[in-house]
């Protein structure tokens, strides 16, 4: 049976897999909500929803590293990666071991499309369709909270030494688009480097500082308010904003409180 991934590439399998390596953790998640916990036989250590997962199943390694030795004795059916958060050359690589279902993620419409394949590839056609039917219902409230909320001019930090930022043809770009905070950067490219003093005028709104992947505290909004003492800084959940499938469920009523918090 040949079934396509989000980049339109065949791939063969010969039954339903029941043996699944997860090497994205958003999508880690996504497989424990779609019912299937039972059959993941390995992870990465970023894999931490639900949290007791990473206890009682394989690690083998990180998103961009992987033990590949570790990973072909699991024997699994099918391995689940994605464009932007796995190597080119470890796709290659895991490609000899196993079919390998690669995700390519933008905007909600992607993870929607995802969610579903997903529901056809483990035939859990009917759990996917309640998690999308729930994401449908959460933002279309969000949508109707929103629609009187002003478009607020922000910039979402991910990295420091250098500070880099989220910008166009990005996940988070899209979910701070859908929630109305606009990207300063929205003109940029991907994850760009950029320098405080030239590239951040004073007319920036909020500057949110993500939880991942750069630890952001308490000591660096203190700092950035210094520079921009008229915005207003605050750390937000990297997971809520990068993370995509399932969690969608739960980041409305997240952004939702984040215009709470009075920005402006």
């Amino acid at each position: 049976m040949t079934i396509t991934d989000q980049l339109n590439r065949g791939i063969q399998i010969n039954q339903i897999p029941k043996r699944i390596v997860s090497l994205v953790p958003s999508q880690t998640e996504l497989i424990c909500d779609l019912g299937l916990e039972s059959s993941i036989v390995g992870i990465t250590k970023f894999c931490v929803h639900p949290h007791h997962l990473i206890s009682n199943v394989a690690v083998v390694g990180g998103t961009k590293q992987v033990h590949f030795d570790k990973i072909k004795t699991l024997n699994p059916d099918i391995i689940l990666c994605n464009k932007e958060e796995n190597t080119e050359e470890m796709i290659a690589e895991l490609e000899t071991i196993a079919p390998v279902h690669l995700s390519d993620i933008y905007s909600i419409e992607d993870c929607l499309e995802l969610i579903n394949m997903y529901g056809s590839l483990f035939s859990v056609e009917e759990n996917a369709e309640k998690i999308i039917t729930e994401i449908k219902k959460k933002q279309q409230e969000f949508h109707i909270y929103i629609k009187n909320q002003p478009q607020l001019k922000t910039a979402y930090f991910i990295w420091k030494n250098p500070w880099m930022v989220a910008a166009k043809n990005t996940f988070i770009n899209a979910l701070l688009s859908e929630s109305k905070f606009e990207n300063y950067f929205k003109e940029l490219e991907r994850y760009p480097e950029i320098d405080l003093e030239k590239d951040l005028d004073k007319d920036v709104e909020v500057i949110m500082l993500s939880t991942e992947p750069f630890p952001f505290k308490e000591e660096h909004i203190k700092e950035l308010k210094l520079k921009f003492p008229q915005a207003k800084v605050v750390l937000v959940e990297g997971e809520m904003f990068s993370w995509y499938g399932s969690r969608l469920i739960k980041v409305f009523d997240y952004f939702k409180r984040l215009h709470l918090q009075k920005l402006v």
